[in-house]
């Protein structure tokens, strides 16, 4: 088992979904702790609140690049790029996988109870970890070094 996968392999057994795994790596990479967000983004899990349309995995490189070059404050505007990746990203993971919505990818209906640590890494873990490292090389592509804003 390579480095990453391990590391995804102890964020799910913590209990954390995929959304969540996205934006908590590249915060470990920058070496911060922001909870609040990792929270927040418990909100996009399992599909957007659980009804496993679009995949924590896109919603997560989407957050994270928001993170890169969103607005965040009232005098800012989004960077120049950003668009563009969210873009990118989004038709690299439809063409990947042929679908952006949890349900498709996963093809059953296992988010029943809030316990997901069991499930979304047999499911989940290649998707997560080819997800991460495409979100990170289109930051790359746009002038960003992954783990350091």
């Amino acid at each position: 088992m390579d480095e990453l996968a391990f590391e995804l392999f102890q964020l799910a057994s913590k209990g954390y979904c995929c959304t969540q795994c996205m934006v908590k790596m590249i915060m470990e990479m920058e070496e911060k702790e922001n909870p609040d967000l990792i929270r927040a983004m418990g909100g996009l899990c399992n599909g957007i609140g659980n009804s496993q349309k679009n995949c924590g995995v896109l919603t997560g490189a989407i957050a994270v690049f928001g993170l890169y070059a969103g607005k965040g404050e009232d005098h800012e505007y989004a960077k120049a790029g950003y668009d563009r990746m969210v873009k990118d990203y989004m038709e690299w993971f439809e063409e990947r996988n042929g679908s952006l919505d949890c349900m498709d990818l996963i093809g059953v209906s296992l988010f029943k109870n809030t316990d997901r640590s069991m499930t979304f890494p047999v499911k989940c873990g290649e998707l997560i970890k080819e997800g991460f490292l495409q979100m990170n090389k289109i930051l790359r592509k746009n002038g960003y070094v992954p783990g350091e804003r």
